[in-house]
């Protein structure tokens, strides 16, 4: 009998593992068969209770009963877990239903290379590339795509305090209620609205003043007749050598109003000072003053490396063309410098979103506001969102604002970079 891809596919339909054995494939034939029966059974069997819970979250939360005389303290339903185990069965499931779907394809693929009469290629085996990428596949699936589905589904819940927190409460599915509270309640929204407008003047300033101050730095270092080279490198390099949480613990120390050795030469020379962490306007300066002191080195050295790469002869053919200073690093340095150094723009600014370590560890995010909720005049959505998780209880809040924050950076980096002529002309330079 002449082999069928179409009868080889429709057996596979029917159960995994027929189609492969009707083309003669019995080794592959059992291993999708014992695939197929175990994922009827976890399906059917162990996973269906963890599915269940996942859709209603529990039914009964922690509470009293009484037992005779006594009151005893039942332990109830933990949404947060069940949706936890909920969410890995349901990871595993479509792990059986790719596995399923990919034995389909697997006996429609090799009956028409037997169709074709190509005996030999319909053998050859392509499982081993698959088989040495299982194991990085789940470990991806199990330790980074899980976390991140079940971040964005507690969105989608009321988990938070002061009503929502197990074991003593249930969770609940809310929808888009979450995202409605974060738009459309004023405590809220004008919160979001506040933090986020600050977070990308934030983004903004950091960037341009690190980049731009890196390459003044570098040209500076690099000019002719500039002595002890080694020495000003050294200088610069310093910062960023000492670990950033014991520089920015120092510079808070330095800026302390009251106590601060800042503060205290201004009173020395009969002035009053300033409030460097405690002004909301003083305070953002301040961040963006020491965040340029800690990224400076950075952009600093890059560019001290690309500035290497650009051939004397364009500088030689400038001079002999009269061209000033000014023109040779506006249509000569600058074009090589940023060609080469704009995907690194875009992820410092994507990094500097989510700067929290120069916030958080320089102002804590004060000085306090009561025009924002559970929020200070420097903070970020990065630790206004630390803040709603670990002190105030609000994951639901706290989730919707982590999904908003990645569709945001996703698509800016993903426009911005496809404008680059870094990736439009990406074999100008070999």
């Amino acid at each position: 009998m002449k082999p069928n891809a179409t009868v080889a596919g429709w057996l596979s339909v029917l159960c995994a593992g027929l189609g492969q054995w009707y083309n003669r494939q019995y080794a592959k034939a059992v291993m999708f068969l014992i695939i197929h029966v175990a994922g009827i059974y976890l399906a059917l069997g162990p996973l269906l209770p963890q599915l269940k819970g996942l859709v209603t979250l529990g039914v009964k939360g922690q509470h009293f009963e009484k037992v005779g005389k006594i009151n005893k303290l039942v332990p109830g339903d933990h949404s947060v877990f069940m949706m936890i185990y909920g969410v890995l069965a349901a990871l595993v499931v479509v792990l059986f239903v790719l596995s399923y779907i990919l034995n389909i394809r697997d006996a429609v693929v090799v009956g028409r290379r037997l169709e074709q009469g190509r005996y030999r290629d319909a053998a050859s085996s392509s499982a081993f590339p698959w088989l040495l990428l299982a194991i990085p596949f789940l470990g991806v699936l199990f330790f980074t795509i899980m976390p991140i589905v079940f971040t964005s589904l507690i969105a989608f819940t009321n988990y938070a305090s002061p009503n929502h927190i197990p074991p003593k409460n249930l969770v609940d599915w809310v929808g888009f209620a979450t995202f409605d509270k974060l738009f459309n309640m004023n405590v809220w929204s004008s919160t979001f609205t506040g933090v986020l407008t600050w977070t990308i003047i934030w983004a903004i300033l950091a960037t341009v003043t690190c980049y731009f101050g890196g390459i003044l730095v570098a040209l500076l270092i690099n000019q002719k007749g500039i002595k002890f080279k080694g020495f000003w490198r050294m200088l610069f390099i310093i910062p960023y050598a000492i670990p950033q949480f014991v520089s920015l613990l120092i510079m808070r120390n330095i800026l302390n109003d009251k106590f601060g050795p800042l503060n205290s030469y201004f009173r020395a020379f009969g002035l009053n000072g300033l409030p460097w962490l405690n002004d909301p306007f003083w305070a953002k300066v301040s961040v963006i003053v020491v965040n340029m002191w800690i990224g400076i080195p950075v952009t600093m050295v890059l560019v001290m490396g690309i500035l290497t790469t650009i051939p004397n002869d364009l500088y030689e053919a400038a001079d002999v063309d009269g061209a000033s200073p000014w023109m040779k690093f506006r249509n000569i340095t600058m074009p090589y410098v940023l060609f080469a150094t704009a995907p690194i723009l875009i992820t410092q600014f994507v990094g500097n979103i989510n700067n929290f370590n120069v916030i958080y560890l320089l102002t804590g995010g004060a000085p306090a506001t009561m025009k924002y909720n559970n929020a200070g005049e420097t903070d970020l959505l990065v630790t206004w969102l630390y803040k709603l998780t670990l002190d105030f209880n609000q994951y639901n809040i706290a989730a919707a604002v982590a999904i908003l924050i990645f569709l945001f950076i996703a698509t800016f980096a993903i426009i911005l970079f496809r404008r680059t002529r870094s990736f439009k002309e990406e074999d100008m330079i070999q």
